[in-house]
């Protein structure tokens, strides 16, 4: 510092000694962070809890589907199974045997020269 400098420096700490009920001086400091700065981290801040909500409501949504499909392979699941079970029905009940026992309880008879038979 230059003479000058340090003349008014010792002058103020000459001031304060000598007036200690002189109310202390007031340090204006300028805020640590600016209005733009501020302004940035809501942005940054904003755009994070969206992007958090948009990621949970597309879990949400994909856990969802994932029920639905679930439930649908169950049902394709269980109509595959009775499908099954009526195709076997369906072959027990297509027997030679059983169909001509059917035929004679209506009263249908086989006359052998009306059959035809078929050859593949």
């Amino acid at each position: 510092m230059s003479n000058l400098a340090m003349k008014l420096e010792q002058q103020r700490q000459e001031q304060i000694k000598h007036n200690p009920r002189q109310e202390p001086i007031i340090i204006k400091r300028r805020a640590s962070i600016t209005p733009g700065e501020k302004f940035l981290i809501l942005v940054f801040v904003s755009l994070f809890v969206i992007g958090a909500i948009a990621i949970v409501s597309n879990s949400y949504s994909l856990y969802q589907s994932n029920i639905e499909i679930q439930k649908i392979e169950a049902q394709i699941d269980k109509q595959t199974k009775l499908n099954s079970d009526l195709h076997v029905q369906v072959e027990e009940l297509s027997t030679y045997d059983r169909i001509w026992e059917k035929a004679k309880e209506l009263g249908l008879t086989l006359d052998q020269n009306n059959v035809k038979s078929v050859q593949k």
